[in-house]
């Protein structure tokens, strides 16, 4: 199963994210499928491709729960919901 997740970055005390779609048995800083993102709680900045997330969705991707919530605020599963 494909989970879409995210990977660390940065340095210590200072966090940032890639927004990656991985294999479900993967560890966290494994290989990703595919880069669909980027996220940054410090600045509260996200970046997000759209149209390959939706795709990935539609494939029966599963979102984690932070990455779920990162999306509803985006606005992601209205397009999702209409889009389906």
């Amino acid at each position: 199963m494909v989970k879409i997740r995210l990977k660390r970055y940065g340095r210590k005390q200072q966090p940032t994210y890639r927004i990656i779609a991985i294999d479900a048995r993967s560890r966290r800083e494994g290989r990703a499928l595919k880069e669909v993102g980027f996220y940054d709680p410090m600045s509260d900045q996200t970046s997000l491709d759209i149209s390959a997330i939706l795709d990935l969705l539609r494939s029966g991707a599963q979102p984690s729960d932070t990455v779920r919530h990162i999306l509803r605020r985006a606005g992601v599963f209205e397009q999702f919901q209409s889009v389906a």
